[in-house]
């Protein structure tokens, strides 16, 4: 069985403009005319010989319209899951039966998110429009997300969705729409038996929990821990890097040790 990594993307893969990452970099995605993604060469080069010896899978909370924007010229990429797992592009083509049972496993959610639009539409401060993501889950912008996200919790309760921020981003997503339920979901569908995940962020947990071995940034994320399976990087490189070396290291060697005693 053919061995796989699942990589988040923003701030995992790639950066966007805002983001000092080096002058050897190349641009990634194009928006109206504009640069605004970059990756390093040298993760380029890495991801490009890591796609020859495993299947790289992206997993991202971005739609696919926005997904569909990057282009990391690696050639082809056979799966990507978008909207947080809960859309599943294979070949680049949605594909629909993923998609149905992803509906029915957020269906639970959706008397929460129905509240969780309607609070958001009140909000003053908000700077976007609401968007229920092809029904799958709840976002906009907010001139003060923090305050915005505690009044979420106390609104919904969280019996059967969670709240996020990142930034000015607010997000009100099913508790089962997370990446590490649709890593799951496509292992089995594909007979992958030996997972790598990479993530940066609060929506990442589950899929380094999910996976077989699992890296995060130096510093880890919001309380996740080292420990077991999941790896924390050194912090001497940018963290796309020292994760797809990580990740290539241990393929080879069938350990992390040594990664460890030579970063």
């Amino acid at each position: 069985m053919r061995k796989v990594l699942f990589a988040d993307l923003d701030n995992t893969l790639i950066y966007s403009y805002r983001h000092d990452i080096g002058a050897e970099k190349r641009s990634v995605e194009l928006y109206q005319g504009r640069e605004i993604s970059f990756m390093t060469q040298k993760t380029y080069e890495l991801l490009s010989g890591l796609s020859e010896r495993m299947l790289f899978v992206p997993v991202t909370t971005r739609s696919a319209e926005q997904y569909g924007r990057i282009h990391l010229g690696i050639g082809d990429i056979r799966y990507a899951l978008a909207c947080n797992g809960g859309v599943l592009l294979a070949d680049g083509r949605q594909d629909k039966e993923w998609y149905r049972r992803s509906l029915q496993i957020v269906e639970e959610s959706r008397e929460e998110l129905g509240r969780a639009a309607r609070y958001l539409e009140q909000e003053a401060g908000r700077m976007l429009d609401v968007r229920f993501i092809q029904e799958l889950f709840v976002f906009t912008k907010c001139s003060r997300p923090q305050s915005v996200l505690q009044g979420l919790k106390e609104e919904l309760g969280l019996r059967f969705t969670d709240v996020f921020c990142n930034g000015e981003k607010v997000y009100a997503v099913p508790k089962k729409l997370n990446k590490g339920m649709a890593i799951l979901r496509l292992q089995e569908r594909i007979g992958a038996a030996d997972a790598f995940a990479a993530g940066d962020s609060a929506f990442d947990i589950p899929m380094l929990q999910a996976a077989g071995l699992a890296a995060m940034p130096c510093g880890g994320i919001g309380g996740l821990s080292q420990g077991g399976h999941i790896y924390e990087m050194p912090g001497k490189a940018v963290f796309s890097e020292e994760l797809l070396e990580f990740v290539l290291w241990h393929e080879k060697h069938g350990s992390s040790g040594g990664f460890f005693r030579n970063a």
